[in-house]
């Protein structure tokens, strides 16, 4: 055998043993009961993501509790969890062990730059120092005036639907542009939709729209997990472009034109901006929201901020479609949840609009800052729909070393042994479940999967205060915790809350003849069965008051 044989030989095999090592290697996470894998290369993964994965989930939550193992990719072994201690310790005692996995730090990075999503440590606790005094409260009543101008262009169009009647109307689509350009005004100072019928949408606005749906794809997903962690450092940034570029593969060229049009927008958004600023007082005033918004507050902080401190361009620029990308999806599934639930529950949608017309008339139009956000029935329907149906089900985390998570509900182990506590080792993947500790009945009790937003008006289960959860919101997991909490949860209620006191005031939403169902994909949302399931839909029938 030749040199260049046996190199290649010790190359393949390698690859088979970093591939094919779960299988001979023992690991402190055998003796944890958990679900048989599916497949071999798939292990769990296509029942646990599946887009139908609802009754799977609680068949797992039931039969092994709030730990188990899960076979992953090619049968690796990985930990699920929403026990609250073990939740305590991954996002806030050991925060900086259990860290994003690289699958999601490369992937944010390429899709958006250094920004939030795509950093760890110290760089994005830089980044998070930075940001966190522009989601203050103190800026959100600055903001309420322009959530009020947007949503009533929101009201105005749907005033024209339904000036002759009651009209069906496909709501996802309606909630997708307004939560955009929600974010887009108050995030960039920017706006790319008039929110009027037949208006073509921007570019902008139609990729980042579309790109979670491309990347929801079982290829996307087993690519992007898979091999972009294993390739994506090979050679420079021009031969990495010619090999996307030459691979036939259109799901990979139309992500590819995503990231384009999102990284050649924010740039220009970036550069007008830094003109204005430059201009002073007299540049901002052509600027939608003159300078109130995030990115203009964000880029004079950092004009005096210190050298240690400072952000680059390159991770400025990378906030802005950060920004839009995880406010947009997010607030668009909830707000359709929603109304959604409201036209099932007639008599919630009622006792709502009564408290709305109440606050309304003693504050003689658009509510403040301080009353819409303090509404209780309208915050009781928030809260317990992000308890109910966090538009996120799970999310992911890696031991970056040795460790031990400790459990507040003890496991039996296979061999029969109690189990308070888990070895971890450097490089398990953990997968928390936020929906499951959301309707976790040992804490939420018997009606856990029931949605009762007068469960609110109450003090909560003393199992629930007891337990101690790390969520940054009503203790619930929909936000996570810790330092990669969403730093935007506090805007994400205010818009929630603006959007419904006006829709609900204005229009009574009832169920359409179409059947719904709601998909576990990246982000949860609903489609028309018999529809197209790559299309998000949600008919209602919408009537004036």
């Amino acid at each position: 055998m030749d040199p260049i044989q046996a190199l290649g030989l010790l190359g393949i095999s390698w690859i088979l043993w970093k591939l094919l090592r779960h299988w001979v290697l023992p690991s402190p996470l055998d003796n944890i009961p958990g679900p048989p894998p599916e497949a071999f290369l798939t292990g769990v993964y296509s029942k646990l993501f599946s887009n139908n994965a609802w009754a799977y989930h609680k068949t797992i939550h039931s039969t092994y509790g709030n730990t188990m193992l899960i076979h992953g990719m090619l049968g690796e072994k990985e930990l699920y969890t929403y026990d609250p201690k073990a939740l305590h310790h991954i996002f806030v005692k050991d925060q900086y062990v259990f860290e994003e996995s690289d699958q999601f730090i490369h992937t944010n990075n390429l899709l958006f730059g250094p920004g939030l999503l795509g950093t760890l440590g110290n760089q994005h606790r830089k980044q998070r120092k930075m940001l966190n005094p522009v989601f203050s409260i103190a800026h959100m009543r600055e903001m309420t005036p322009v959530f009020y101008g947007i949503s009533h262009k929101l009201k105005d169009a749907f005033l024209k639907r339904v000036q002759n009647g009651p009209q069906e109307i496909e709501v996802v689509a309606w909630m997708t542009r307004t939560a955009l350009e929600l974010v887009c005004q108050s995030g960039l100072g920017h706006s790319f939709d008039t929110l009027e019928d037949d208006t073509a949408p921007h570019p902008y606005a139609a990729a980042v729209k579309t790109l979670v749906p491309k990347l929801s794809s079982p290829m996307m997903r087993y690519a992007s997990g898979f091999v972009l962690p294993r390739v994506c450092r090979i050679g420079p940034a021009f031969f990495r472009r010619w090999v996307v570029n030459a691979f036939p593969w259109k799901s990979l060229h139309d992500v590819r034109d995503i990231i384009d049009i999102l990284n050649s927008t924010s740039i220009d958004i970036f550069e007008s901006k830094k003109e204005a600023l430059a201009e002073g007082d007299k540049g901002l005033e052509n600027q939608i929201g003159q300078g109130k918004d995030i990115m203009s507050i964000l880029m004079r902080a950092n004009m005096t901020a210190s050298t240690e401190e400072t952000l680059s361009r390159d991770e400025l620029i990378g906030q802005m479609s950060t920004l839009m990308f995880a406010a947009m999806d997010t607030t668009s599934s909830a707000l359709s949840r929603l109304l959604h639930l409201l036209s099932l529950h007639p008599e919630v949608q009622n006792k709502l609009r009564n408290e709305i017309n109440e606050a309304s008339d003693a504050e003689g139009g658009d509510l403040s800052y301080d009353k819409v956000v303090s509404l209780p029935y309208l915050d009781a329907i928030c809260r317990e729909t992000l308890r109910l149906y966090s538009p996120v089900v799970t999310v992911n985390r890696v031991a970056r070393q040795d460790t031990v998570l400790p459990l507040m509900n003890p496991i039996k182990g296979i061999n029969g042994e109690e189990m308070g506590e888990i070895a971890v080792r450097n490089g398990t993947k953990v997968t928390i479940g936020l929906m499951a500790s959301n309707t976790n009945p040992r804490l939420w009790g018997a009606d856990a999967d029931e949605w009762k937003p007068e469960r609110w008006l109450s003090p909560l289960p003393d199992e629930v205060t007891a337990a101690h959860l790390p969520g940054v919101y009503s203790n619930l997991m929909t936000f996570i915790g810790g330092s990669r909490a969403c730093i935007g949860f506090k805007f994400s209620q205010l818009e929630m809350k603006v959007v419904l006191s006006l829709l609900i005031q204005a229009f009574r939403f009832s169920p359409s003849k179409a059947q719904i169902f709601w998909q576990m994909s990246g982000i949860v949302v609903p489609i028309v069965v018999g529809g197209d399931p790559n299309t998000p839909q949600l008919p209602l029938v919408v009537e004036r008051v």
